[in-house]
């Protein structure tokens, strides 16, 4: 308990990494990500949003999946109101991040309703690298800040593009913005939980697709989660000690634990 105590403390007093490599790899992560808007605009004006309503998502929504997950149900035919339930369900997990963040970043009260603009996997996944909360909040502002620029700079380019060009399958960039988000999504699939969640999304979503309204097997391929982890518990609920599978293997640290 002491020790978890002195490591809450070093944390919250901005102990932590030197603030030029915080800024470093933050900017890496905001570049890298925000050069993707220029496909998100090219698939939204592709499915027949104006530019100024492409533009107006990523200044507004400003959370990428949620972004494309509306587009690409709209550009499917389906209903509005069913894309925009599909978006909102993929944007509650920023609802979550936000619970994790406020106590890490702890920041003024007058400034936590724009910071929650930048609440995203992103910003989230930076912060919560940091060892301090200086470092933490200098990796929020440099990876939201350069990110939120880059993201509607080049959502305005990809839209402008998209109209100039006309019909944008014809071109093949309907898949611009599948890719991108399989492109992001694929290095964060780790655990074989999540490559097993992944792959029963996958599985739904196409399986539902030709006997679904336009958007629904978006909405279906989310109860993959919740049925893989029901799965997981059920295989692991016969342990009583804390345990995972394979943890009684492990070498002991010498103090009754394991390492």
């Amino acid at each position: 308990m002491a020790e978890q105590t002195a490591l809450a403390d070093i944390r919250a007093d901005g102990a932590g990494r030197p603030d030029s490599a915080v800024v470093r790899d933050a900017l890496g992560v905001g570049v890298a990500v925000g050069l993707s808007g220029f496909a998100f605009g090219v698939t939204s004006a592709g499915s027949g949003l104006t530019v100024w309503q492409t533009c107006a998502l990523s200044l507004l929504v400003f959370t990428g999946a949620s972004q494309f997950a509306l587009v690409g149900a709209l550009a499917a035919g389906g209903n509005p109101l069913t894309a925009a339930a599909g978006a909102f369900f993929l944007g509650v997990r920023n609802a979550f991040y936000g619970l994790r963040l406020s106590q890490l970043l702890a920041l003024p009260r007058a400034v936590r309703p724009f910071a929650a603009q930048w609440v995203i996997d992103e910003t989230a996944a930076v912060s919560l690298a940091q060892s301090g909360r200086r470092s933490a909040r200098i990796g929020f502002a440099v990876t939201g800040l350069s990110l939120y620029v880059l993201w509607n700079l080049t959502t305005l380019l990809g839209a402008l593009g998209a109209e100039a060009i006309g019909d944008t399958d014809a071109w093949g960039l309907d898949a611009a913005g599948p890719a991108v988000f399989l492109a992001l999504l694929a290095p964060m699939l780790r655990t074989a939980t999540e490559r097993t969640v992944a792959g029963l999304a996958v599985l739904l979503g196409l399986g539902l697709l030709p006997v679904l309204p336009a958007g629904v097997p978006v909405l279906a391929a989310a109860l993959a989660a919740p049925v893989v982890l029901y799965a997981e518990g059920r295989r692991s609920g016969g342990r009583t000690d804390g345990t995972e599978p394979g943890d009684e293997d492990a070498p002991s640290d010498g103090r009754g634990g394991q390492r």
